[in-house]
């Protein structure tokens, strides 16, 4: 069976399962070993430009309101992958090519390959795509004992909260910058796990536009910053659109100097592994007292006033 991967997050938990041999063709955006190793099939028309979250912003909405897309399938390199399998995803069509776009170039291919969607709303349905994924490759026994691990480590950080009586604390989580987005799917999930509130989320459904004022009103203790797509030291970039905000100094996380940027992939990438990953960063985050990460874990997030500091 030949499969490829147009989502991430779907070749992230191939990977994780030990299936790769299985894995030939794969997006752009795919983790490193991946691109390392495994033929780019779907790429991206804005690859190497730099823009601010504004001017992504804008350049997405345009091309959107114009019927288009900013991403495309490679199709002669398709045509030599020939897969017998292809994972999709239709959660955002802003973030990643949909399978609308992915079928125009499938079904020109001699032998049209199988295309499978795989589109969560909830923390739930990504353990759930996972099995889907596994049995699609015929291995679902080692879907199981993938999943069963990872619920494990979830079941360890709620343990603590049980042990300790730890009350949740009032979260705001920012998946882009410029315009403000609050977080939804199965992020606020995440957060609900690691002991955390975010009453501006959309718990299963699509993040949107919020306004500042409602950020402000709401004054959360923990404010954590993970644009789509971007590291630490991306983020860091754009970060005068918010510190130029009125009431910026007067918010309760920016006093008590519990502001974080987090790397996307622990949110936005809904691989049922990095998603874990994210829960036990997001304990850290909001409970330092109470939790800590290893080496590997504590370079994904950063203490933003730790970081300014050190610019100094």
């Amino acid at each position: 069976m030949k499969v490829s991967s147009f989502m991430p997050a779907v070749t992230q938990m191939i990977y994780d399962m030990g299936l790769q041999n299985y894995l030939e063709g794969i997006t752009f955006e795919c983790p490193s070993i991946a691109l390392e190793e495994k033929k780019v099939v779907v790429k991206y028309k804005l690859e190497g430009e730099t823009l601010t979250s504004e001017e992504i912003n804008e350049i997405f909405s345009k091309t959107k309101a114009e019927g288009g897309t900013l991403y495309y399938v490679d199709e002669p390199i398709l045509e030599s992958v020939a897969p017998d399998l292809i994972f999709t995803q239709d959660v955002c069509d802003v973030c990643q090519i949909d399978t609308e776009s992915v079928a125009r170039s499938a079904y020109k291919l001699p032998k049209v390959p199988e295309l499978i969607s795989i589109t969560p709303n909830s923390l739930e349905d990504v353990f759930d795509n996972a099995l889907t994924i596994a049995k699609a490759m015929k291995q679902e026994t080692i879907g199981i004992n993938y999943i069963n691990g990872l619920k494990e480590r979830i079941a360890n950080i709620v343990d603590v909260q049980r042990k300790h009586k730890i009350q949740s604390k009032s979260i705001m989580l920012l998946e882009w910058i410029e315009p403000l987005f609050n977080c939804g799917h199965w992020i606020p999930h995440q957060i609900g796990y690691a002991g955390g509130i975010d009453l501006l989320s959309h718990p299963s459904g699509d993040s949107i536009v919020i306004s500042w004022d409602k950020i402000v009103k709401y004054d959360p203790e923990v404010l954590i910053i993970a644009p789509c797509g971007y590291g630490i030291e991306r983020t860091m970039e754009d970060m005068q659109f918010l510190i130029d905000k009125p009431n910026w100094n007067e918010l309760r996380a920016v006093k008590n100097k519990q502001v974080y940027i987090a790397d996307f992939a622990m949110f936005t990438q809904s691989s049922a592994s990095t998603l874990v990953d994210g829960i036990e960063c997001l304990a850290a985050m909001i409970h330092p007292e109470y939790y800590s990460v290893s080496e590997e874990l504590n370079v994904k997030f950063a203490n933003y006033h730790d970081l300014v500091v050190a610019d100094l």
